[in-house]
């Protein structure tokens, strides 16, 4: 079934929605979520709440794009499970060193959230991603994005890991410098 017609489903309030959102995007929603949590448990928890965002939130928004849609609110859900585990004990995994190899480009405190507009370090950050050449932007976006652990990045594209990590590294601070040049304090 096309996109269009499971969107519909979802606009009659027809039930059949959640089973065919599941066949066709449960394996995407769930690739997401298992890479940010690193458990299958809550990473089907949060995909089973993403159908439920997905039912509540349709009636009001008609998506350009159902899969990044769906892709939006399970790694939305998926990094507030991970900051509600995290907050009851200290673990590790591929988020950490993802949140932690970002931290220095874009920060989360308090103070930032007070000087800076999200929407427009959003879209400069989007801007950036647009700029990188296919293969760095697909990295980027596979790590950042995905939360993919550079071992299987490495992998999928042929290259090795230490080639890998250091295109990360080089484009975080192409990216540090493309947002402090634009004003944005880090």
């Amino acid at each position: 079934m096309d996109d269009e017609s499971i969107i519909q489903l979802y606009w009659d309030r027809n039930d059949q929605a959640i089973r065919i959102t599941s066949e066709k995007y449960g394996h995407y929603c769930k690739s997401i979520a298992r890479n940010i949590l690193d458990n299958d448990e809550d990473a089907e928890e949060c995909v089973n709440d993403t159908y439920l965002n997905a039912w509540n939130s349709m009636p009001m928004h008609w998506p350009k794009q159902l899969s990044t849609f769906l892709g939006k609110i399970t790694r939305n859900l998926s990094f507030n499970k991970y900051k509600h585990n995290r907050a009851e004990k200290r673990g590790s995994g591929e988020i950490t060193l993802v949140l932690d190899e970002l931290a220095d480009c874009v920060s989360d405190t308090e103070n930032i959230e007070q000087i800076i507009d999200r929407r427009e370090l959003a879209k400069a950050i989007n801007s950036f991603v647009r700029g990188l050449s296919t293969g760095k932007r697909n990295l980027f976006i596979r790590r950042y994005w995905y939360a993919d652990p550079v071992l299987k990045i490495a992998a999928d594209y042929g290259m090795l890991q230490g080639s890998v990590s250091k295109t990360l590294e080089r484009t975080r601070k192409q990216l540090k410098a493309y947002l402090t040049e634009r004003g944005f304090e880090l």
